[in-house]
């Protein structure tokens, strides 16, 4: 028969340690994934914030997304164009770590949920600003990786354009960041330094469930969840009642490790042609089928989604070049009767996704600014497109740019005519640029108008 006490005895609280009762819970397994954080998101947001300077937001309004940035765009600078695989890679970085991170910040999240509960609130001016500072990370990081994934997964849901939301989270969470690796870092690193991830072989359920909190708030055993930071603290994540081990902490590792590889797995494959890019599940812009051939490279955005019909790019169609020396109509034949140049370039696109080079061949931008006056050190240009609706309609590129001899409107592309979807009758192609700013379906050009 049950005794009386225990029957009357009511639930713990989360507010009360032995609510939480996993024996994984510690301040080493924590410190080990906030290590693996400290890592991983600083290179996400280095990439991130490098990836809006790739815009050049700065040069003109028709690039730049977030008008009121004020001294927030301190850091930006002029986009290169070499290498060319620039934007490629760290925009493809910046997406693909940023998802495989996912497993590592849900688990730290969890691994310190105890504390979230924990009374009282605020102890003093110095914790009352390391909660301030987590809520600014924590809110931070899931804000960016929510609006991020949606981004990258799904036509984007959140009210409001992505490209604010997402610059200004970034600075939200970076605050917290940087606030909470200044006060735990030296604290991680003497957790880790404090013992093995594991307990010695044969301790048995108790020893891995790691340190009982002592009466006096120390730390009991020597277990995995034991205090054994070289400063004598006691393991405040460990539970003072853990539950029996249904697995070790190298196994909660390995599922963490395991989460992030398939989320690894299932969104690398868009920096890749061929089978692979079936793969990238995460990532599935673009899976609109263009067809074999020259021109079976990834497509995002059709000619049909944006209001661009082949009646528009027939016979009838002009390009106007535009400058000092007036303005210059072009027609396609026109254009190919020009010096023709070929440059192998990618496509890269803030989704993430890329191509493989393709090689491109057309008029380079240089050859059309000296037709508008710029004979010597041409400026940068406007672009304008057929387009009818969504983002970037129009776009400016730099002078840096525009002077690269790589930089072509382009005509052809391996080996044949460009495809509608591709942008026929002609469109920009520039090293390193992000994809939206390699216009396609091309009707103006405006060389010093940036």
């Amino acid at each position: 028969m049950d005794h009386p006490s225990l029957l009357s005895k009511t639930p713990p609280l989360p507010t009360d340690p032995g609510f939480w009762r996993s024996p994984v819970r510690g301040v080493r397994f924590t410190a080990v994934l906030g290590l693996v954080l400290l890592v991983g998101l600083t290179l996400v947001s280095v990439t991130g914030l490098i990836s809006y300077a790739a815009y050049n937001p700065d040069l003109a309004a028709v690039n730049n997304k977030t008008p009121d940035r004020g001294w927030l765009g301190f850091y930006l600078f002029d986009w290169p164009t070499d290498p060319y695989w620039l934007y490629r890679l760290t925009q493809g970085f910046h997406v693909t770590v940023g998802i495989a991170l996912i497993p590592v910040v849900l688990a730290k999240l969890w691994s310190v949920i105890p504390r979230l509960f924990a009374l009282p609130p605020v102890r003093s001016l110095a914790h009352a600003l390391e909660r301030i500072s987590l809520l600014l990370l924590v809110g931070g990081v899931l804000f960016e990786l929510v609006t991020g994934v949606l981004n990258v997964q799904l036509d984007y849901l959140f009210p409001g354009s992505f490209y604010p939301l997402h610059f200004y989270g970034a600075w939200v969470f970076l605050a917290g960041f940087v606030a909470h690796v200044a006060l735990k870092t030296p604290k991680a690193l003497r957790a880790i330094r404090g013992g093995e991830l594991r307990t010695k072989e044969g301790e048995g359920a108790a020893g891995v469930a790691g340190a009982h909190r002592a009466p006096d708030g120390g730390s009991g055993g020597s277990g995995v969840g034991a205090g054994a930071d070289s400063g004598g603290e006691g393991d405040e994540l460990a539970s003072p009642r853990p539950a029996a081990a249904t697995v070790s902490r190298r196994g909660a590792f390995a599922v963490v490790g395991a989460g992030s590889l398939f989320l690894l797995l299932t969104t690398v494959g868009r920096s890749f042609d061929g089978p692979l890019r079936r793969t990238a599940l995460l990532a599935p812009h673009g899976w609109e089928d263009p067809g074999g051939g020259p021109n079976g490279f990834q497509i995002n955005k059709t000619a049909a989604s944006v209001g661009v019909r082949a009646a528009d790019t027939t016979d009838g169609w002009r390009l106007t070049v535009s400058g000092p020396a007036g303005d210059v109509r072009l027609s396609r034949a026109q254009l190919l009767a020009l010096p023709q140049h070929t440059a192998d370039l990618p496509i890269a696109c803030v989704e993430g996704w890329s191509t493989s080079n393709q090689s491109w061949r057309g008029v380079r931008l240089r050859d059309l600014a000296a037709l508008a006056g710029y004979p010597d050190d041409p400026p940068g240009v406007f672009v304008e497109s057929l387009q009818l609706r969504g983002s970037f309609r129009t776009g400016a590129l730099r002078d840096n740019q525009v002077r690269d001899g790589r930089s072509l409107l382009a005509l052809r592309v391996n080996g044949e005519e460009l495809s509608l979807d591709h942008g026929f009758p002609a469109r920009i192609i520039v090293p390193a640029a992000p994809g939206v700013l390699n216009t396609k379906w091309v009707t103006k050009l405006t060389f010093g108008a940036v």
